[in-house]
Formats: C-alpha cells, structure tokens, sequence
C-alpha cells in the first residue's frame, strides 16, 4: 500500500493552508474558505464549470493575472491572490 503524500503548502490572500496534492486551485480557495474573484460591478465570483469553460475561477497565481484556477494543480509554495 502506498504512504499517502504529504499535504502542500500555498498561501492564499496572505494566509498559508495546506491540502491534499493533486488539489487544483480553486478547491484549494474553497477549502480556504474563500471565492476566486470580484466581477467588474465588485461581486464575489467562484467557479461554476470546474473544466475551464466559465473563465469564473479566475485568479493571480504566482504573479500571473487571470489564471484559470480550477485547471491548474497546487504546487508547494504557490503564492494565489484572488482580488486587487
């Protein structure tokens, strides 16, 4: 039987978590409780689709803008912003 992996660390809006590898980003903000953006009228936004249709999800990770999150797996120290 295989050890399970050890958790990853990221930060999310300055707050470090840790999940399960193989987590994609956007569970990643949801299970730090959070939501992925603002709509331009300044609404929270999260994912609806989960396959990168919706462009919803999106976010900064690692200093790139606009990042679909849903599609995109955590790495150990990622850093993600979801507004401003």
């Amino acid at each position: 039987m295989n050890a399970p992996s050890p958790p990853i660390r990221l930060r999310i809006d300055d707050r470090e978590i840790s999940v399960v590898a193989g987590s994609s980003v956007a569970a990643a903000i949801a299970h730090a409780g959070g939501t992925a953006r603002d709509s331009c009228g300044g609404q929270r936004r999260a994912p609806v689709c989960g396959m990168g249709v919706c462009f919803e999800c999106r976010a900064t990770v690692d200093g790139r803008a606009q990042q679909r999150t849903c599609l995109l797996p955590v790495a150990e120290g990622m850093e993600v912003r979801t507004h401003g």
